[in-house]
């Protein structure tokens, strides 16, 4: 009986050693570890001749064998339990990886940026709640249940202002309020295509800049005389500056006129189209000819 336990008990340690030299990995070089990438350079050595022979099995070895040490470090960092769960708190990591893409551009700034930049506007943070004098507690700026929300205008009063008493106001602000947001889609829309230096429907390609050259003034001043009713026709000229290009209109024949004229022209085209040969000039063939034998 007493056999049997000693026994039974050295099987029990010869599994515990054989577990803890499972853990337990020499190297001849340490391993360069950086744990914040979960990274280890093995500098090690390799045995070809035991690479060739097997190198599947060889290969899974050494593979086990170093993940095996980046576990021992990360247990050996300092851990904290989250949600019932151990977890390591890995430091910073040592390695720079290249970026997968080239750094982003800084985006351009707006119109408005523009602007409030150079009348010194700084941006004012505003509070989320706001009091509600009327029902008397405090209501967020924006988003559900906001201050002023269209819900709350069950009642508009009729202007004095001599307006037809038949307009449906409610109709008319939810109007205004597509029209805002329409309006502010295309100035986000012509930033943009500011932005990006694309021509925006309606300019001209003509986009506002800090320092126009000389032909693009040229072609902005042209816009605006051509602009009017008169396509810049009675517009007055500066000294030195270039006419205002006009185009020229395309002249139509008359509805009722000469039938025999409308014939003919009708029979040339035919004509030009069924004769496949192209026609020759003659004199202007034999002209050529005798050019070039004199030159000979």
């Amino acid at each position: 009986m007493s056999s049997n336990v000693s026994d039974l008990l050295q099987d029990i340690e010869e599994k515990e050693a054989n577990a803890y030299k499972e853990v337990e990995v020499h190297k001849d070089i340490e391993l360069n570890y950086d744990l914040g990438h979960l990274l280890a350079s093995d500098t090690n050595p390799l045995n070809l001749k035991e690479l060739r022979s097997n190198t599947n099995s060889f290969l899974q070895k050494l593979t086990r064998d170093n993940c095996q040490l980046v576990v021992n470090k990360l247990y050996a960092l300092q851990s904290k339990v989250i949600d019932g769960f151990q977890v390591a708190q890995l430091p910073a990591p040592i390695t720079l990886l290249p970026r997968s893409k080239p750094v982003p551009k800084p985006k351009p700034p707006t119109k408005w940026e523009l602007f409030a930049k150079e009348k010194g506007i700084q941006k004012k943070k505003k509070e989320k709640l706001v009091w509600d004098d009327v029902a008397k507690e405090w209501k967020p700026r924006y988003g559900f249940k906001r201050i002023n929300s269209e819900r709350d205008d069950w009642l508009i009063e009729v202007p004095d202002n001599n307006t037809d008493p038949n307009v449906d106001l409610f109709a008319k602000k939810v109007e205004e309020k597509k029209e805002r947001i329409a309006k502010n889609e295309l100035q986000r829309l012509r930033n943009i295509a500011r932005a990006q230096k694309l021509k925006i429907p309606g300019t001209g390609g003509v986009l506002p800049k800090l320092s126009d050259t000389k032909e693009e003034l040229a072609k902005v001043v042209s816009l605006a005389k051509s602009s009017t009713a008169s396509l810049g026709k009675f517009e007055e000229t500066m000294k030195d500056e270039k006419p205002v290009k006009r185009t020229k209109k395309r002249k139509y024949g008359d509805n009722f006129g000469d039938v025999k004229a409308e014939t003919e022209k009708s029979l040339e085209i035919l004509d030009h189209i069924q004769n496949k040969n192209p026609k020759i000039d003659i004199d202007k063939a034999v002209n050529s000819l005798i050019s070039t034998e004199e030159k000979e």
